[in-house]
């Protein structure tokens, strides 16, 4: 998260179906496919629930309908004793690996493998202690808006920078699965970045990728989307995920958009500098010998762009010739006196 790309996150999440070399393939694919970073979540399913069927704990409005939450979570977590592997593996690829823990035994077990980034879930944004947790330990620091307030959102940036972090990036984020189109609010990302002035991005559970690639050209400077090797392979984020084949379209259509986006500056480039031959600027358009007064009819503003620029056509005009000035000569300064 150091240079100026937009840094690419494919989010493993549950999409390993509890098989490690699946899980490893998937870290492959994703570097593959354009991705900078491969992200896991780091929890047991006590971490984040009951063993518990009252109604409170079962998932109603959403893919998992009918499930409890503890059955979830077994089902889609990552278990820690690959943690290691998947973290080497992604490393030795050239891959930043990091995770979401969701609970401070999951954080103290990240930092034996020295996690280098921290990513605060969506829902986890109000548990401010487990932010400060976090945050205390100096990394950078990745905040998914979820489901949270302006008001919510204020107080996880500030439970990060009451222990001294202001490496804070903050997500736009829908949290539903999948989330409709209408529901993605992108012009909030440019507004979160002048609300807090902080960096801003997006995790995006949309379908396809149109809502990434408008995301990066709204200044989003971190893109998360889930990741899967194929989603016949079924799975709990399954639906939401992308392919490789797709991962790969949006990476090499937000590098374009970073781009065609360049830097906002006046400074002309190389291609624009060549392309000022075709501007209009003063030529001599018939003869004139030294001393000769300038009349109107010798001087035109034609293209190319290579004389003087049109606008001292009424300083040229009536003054004598310094030297004597042939048809198709690029009109200079001191050609006149």
């Amino acid at each position: 998260m150091q240079n100026d790309k937009i840094f690419l996150v494919a989010e493993l999440s549950a999409n390993h179906n509890q098989d490690k070399n699946l899980a490893l393939q998937t870290i492959k694919a994703a570097r593959d496919s354009g991705a900078d970073a491969i992200k896991l979540q780091t929890y047991t399913p006590n971490c984040l629930t009951l063993d518990c069927d009252l109604e409170d704990f079962k998932i109603k409005g959403t893919l998992w309908e009918g499930k409890n939450f503890y059955a979830l979570y077994k089902e889609a977590m990552t278990p820690w004793e690959w943690h290691k592997e998947l973290f080497d593996y992604a490393k030795e690829l050239g891959l930043v690996c990091f995770s979401s823990p969701f609970s401070k035994e999951a954080v103290d077990f990240l930092e034996t493998l020295e996690n280098p980034i921290y990513k605060v879930a969506s829902f986890e944004i109000v548990d401010l202690g487990l932010i400060k947790y976090m945050a205390r330990l100096g990394k950078p620091m990745i905040l998914s808006k979820g489901i949270a307030t302006k008001q919510e959102i204020e107080e996880a940036i500030s439970a990060c920078r009451e222990v001294g972090n202001n490496a804070i990036t903050l997500l736009q984020c829908t949290s539903s699965y999948p989330a409709p189109l209408n529901s993605a609010n992108l012009s909030l990302i440019p507004q979160m970045q002048k609300d807090f002035g902080i960096k801003v991005g997006l995790s995006d559970h949309t379908l396809g990728i149109t809502a990434p690639i408008t995301a990066a050209t709204l200044g989003a400077r971190v893109i998360e989307k889930h990741f899967i090797l194929d989603r016949k392979l079924g799975g709990v984020d399954s639906a939401f995920s992308l392919q490789p084949s797709e991962f790969a379209q949006m990476a090499k259509a937000i590098r374009e958009v970073e781009e065609l986006l360049g830097i906002p500056t006046y400074t002309l480039s190389k291609k624009s500098k060549e392309g000022r031959a075709f501007m209009r600027s003063l030529y001599v358009v018939k003869d004139i010998e030294k001393g000769e007064i300038i009349q109107k009819d010798s001087i035109r503003s034609i293209r190319p762009g290579y004389g003087i620029a049109p606008k001292y056509l009424d300083e040229v005009l009536g003054k004598r010739a310094s030297k004597d000035l042939y048809r198709g000569k690029a009109l200079e300064f001191g050609d006149w006196e």
